[in-house]
């Protein structure tokens, strides 16, 4: 077994940075990259990782998170790392796969329709994880919430939180509603204060949150049980989708955190 890495034209170097780069390749292989010592250990908590690259001087904390480690040089890990200055551990984690039937029954859920930026989709699964929402649907159009700077905007949160991607997101809603679950669909037009969406107890939620510059489409918004819109004042047209979300997602926050 090669135990340290000197060419950044190594074939596992290779396949390490496509699965980096690219979301078709991450799916079909089940795998995904990470990239430093705490996101590692966070995401080690929920699933052994497959395989460990480091520097030498992070040997420690690579070591520590189980799988296969190798050692690699300072110019392997600048090819397999994404950000300007390599954090010197790397590894492969298996892609966390649900299917969105799995997710119908989650006491909060969160829904996010062509959420275009993978630092918004991070942060945003990063929230529902911390006010107790139990699954996250994705529209097949989102960025790819295991994305590197998905991950890293989520803090490991999308290995411990699950995330499904939904092929048909306005059907979905639909079914969720008709089922009983209350869905709120964030937008600013023909909606209500947040104040006045006050779920019963007990009562299933699912937060529904839309693109960054268009928000939801109307198919989204009528599948909806109402829709919903934080005040705010004249300084700002609106929120970016990550602060509205967290907003939104505080604001139906598990019961158990009330």
């Amino acid at each position: 077994m090669e135990q340290r890495i000197t060419s950044r034209e190594n074939d596992a170097v290779k396949y390490a940075c496509r699965l980096r780069d690219d979301r078709a390749f991450r799916a079909s292989e089940g795998l995904m990259l990470a990239e430093g010592s705490r996101l590692c250990a966070e995401l080690a908590r929920a699933a052994r990782p497959y395989k460990v690259y480091y520097l030498d001087s992070k040997r420690a904390e690579a070591l520590a998170l189980g799988g296969e480690a190798v050692e690699v040089t300072d110019s392997v890990a600048k090819k397999l790392s994404d950000t300007k200055t390599p954090q010197g551990v790397f590894a492969l984690f298996p892609l966390p796969r649900r299917g969105a039937e799995e997710l119908a029954a989650c006491a909060r859920l969160l829904c996010l329709e062509r959420v275009q930026d993978p630092a918004n989709v991070g942060a945003l699964i990063r929230s529902a994880a911390a006010f107790g929402f139990g699954g996250v649907l994705v529209s097949a159009d989102c960025a790819d919430a295991f994305s590197p700077k998905a991950l890293r905007a989520s803090m490991g949160a999308a290995g411990k939180i699950p995330v499904a991607v939904c092929a048909d997101l306005p059907g979905r809603l639909a079914a969720l509603k008709n089922s009983g679950t209350r869905v709120y669909a964030a937008a600013l037009y023909n909606s209500r204060p947040l104040a006045e969406a006050q779920p019963a107890a007990g009562e299933r939620v699912a937060v529904v949150i839309g693109n960054e510059g268009s928000g939801l489409s109307d198919a989204a918004v009528a599948a909806s049980s109402l829709a919903v819109r934080i005040p705010i004042t004249d300084a700002v047209e609106s929120l970016n989708a990550a602060a509205a979300g967290a907003v939104l997602l505080w604001h139906f926050r598990a019961e158990a955190l009330r």
